[in-house]
């Protein structure tokens, strides 16, 4: 990902930024555990440069590659694994709640930031070989979003990128279904802190299975506003925590289902993982109210709406729809799984995926 802002056959290190800054923008990406997202923001005029920026380092990234490109970039990725997680308070927490939720061998078992030894270890060879199997048209989507014309456009894209060689789309890794956890598994660590934060998380289902939408409305009820059942029990009726947030995000493998909480001052971890415990209790036994899960689905079509006023947002949820369901115009159906959701479906999911003994417990003391 940071070698593709390094210059290509034809456009020197530097230069991608100089051109799209002159053109009132700018680039970035970023890689989750199933994909990496390049994005060039410009005014509309200067789509054409856009498209043959993005083509000439999609052809000719390695033309250019060379050992001190690599060192350096090297030491940048290293850099932000210790910004994001070594050097970051509670950081240490995530890179072991993956480690332990999927099981050695899995996909997503390891961190995406990557290991200190094997970032060490990537030679030339490995990058170049990387790119070629995987930087190609037949294993990309292309987004244009903006004030063009549609038939420019195509012509356009046909021009720059209809010409590289682009052999059979290469398999995608398999993974066999991991077993359930079965027990609880608990990890204390210590870091420089000042009070305590619980991290418990579950395995889930993939990305648009038909529990996601549930678990996400569960997520939310749980500890989305002022109102939802956790931060009222943690934060005003107990005041034991300090803050306290959930989520579900499902991926392509499978998803996790977060709750975080940290500690007031004075606080144990151990009264925020039982006064936790007991709510979820509470919700996989009794349904949530229909008001509960009429407001957080007002809160998610909201936020999902408000998110669409971005046309960088509108041009990302584009290409997910379009690799995840082959669908770019899967908005609709999207929204309608979650208006589905009804309260018996939250108490089920919770009933079935958040059990105690399919948790994993990370636990940051002070330290």
């Amino acid at each position: 990902e940071h070698l593709m802002f390094k210059g290509s056959a034809h456009v020197p290190d530097g230069k991608l930024d100089r051109l799209l800054e002159s053109a009132g923008g700018y680039s970035n990406a970023y890689t989750s555990n199933d994909s990496t997202v390049y994005y060039n923001v410009a005014a509309s005029n200067f789509l054409e440069m856009m498209l043959w920026l993005d083509a000439d380092r999609m052809a000719g990234l390695i033309e250019t590659l060379e050992q001190t490109k690599l060192d350096n970039q090297r030491d940048v990725v290293r850099n932000e694994r210790r910004q994001s997680y070594e050097n970051r308070p509670y950081g240490q927490a995530w890179l072991t709640i993956e480690k332990e939720l999927w099981p050695l061998g899995h996909g997503y078992h390891w961190p995406v930031i990557g290991y200190h030894k094997d970032l060490l270890a990537a030679t030339l060879g490995d990058v170049s070989g990387f790119f070629r199997q995987y930087y190609r048209p037949a294993n990309a989507v292309l987004v244009v979003a903006g004030d063009f014309a549609p038939q420019t456009a195509r012509v356009l894209i046909e021009k720059y990128f209809a010409w590289i060689p682009s052999p059979p789309t290469p398999a995608r890794p398999t993974y066999a279904e991991p077993a359930p956890l079965g027990a609880q598994k608990r990890i204390v660590l210590n870091d420089k802190v000042e009070v305590p934060r619980v991290y418990l998380v579950w395995r889930g289902p993939p990305h648009y299975a038909q529990d996601e939408a549930p678990l996400a409305a569960a997520a939310a009820v749980l500890a989305s506003g002022k109102s939802s059942r956790l931060f009222k029990r943690l934060v005003y009726q107990d005041r034991i925590a300090q803050d306290v947030e959930t989520s579900f995000e499902g991926q392509q493998l499978g998803g996790a289902f977060y709750v975080v909480a940290t500690a007031k001052p004075g606080v144990r971890a151990e009264e925020l993982l039982s006064a936790i415990d007991a709510e979820m209790a509470t919700l996989a036994k009794e349904a949530p109210t229909r008001a509960e899960v009429d407001r957080v689905k007002t809160v998610f079509e909201s936020a999902t709406l408000s998110e669409l006023q971005s046309l960088l947002s509108r041009a990302v949820r584009l290409a997910g729809y379009t690799v995840d369901k082959s669908d770019p115009n899967f908005l609709s159906q999207d929204l309608e799984r979650y208006r589905r959701v009804a309260p018996a479906d939250v108490a089920r999911v919770v009933a079935k995926y958040l059990l105690p003994e399919s948790s994993v417990v990370v636990i940051v003391n002070p330290g």
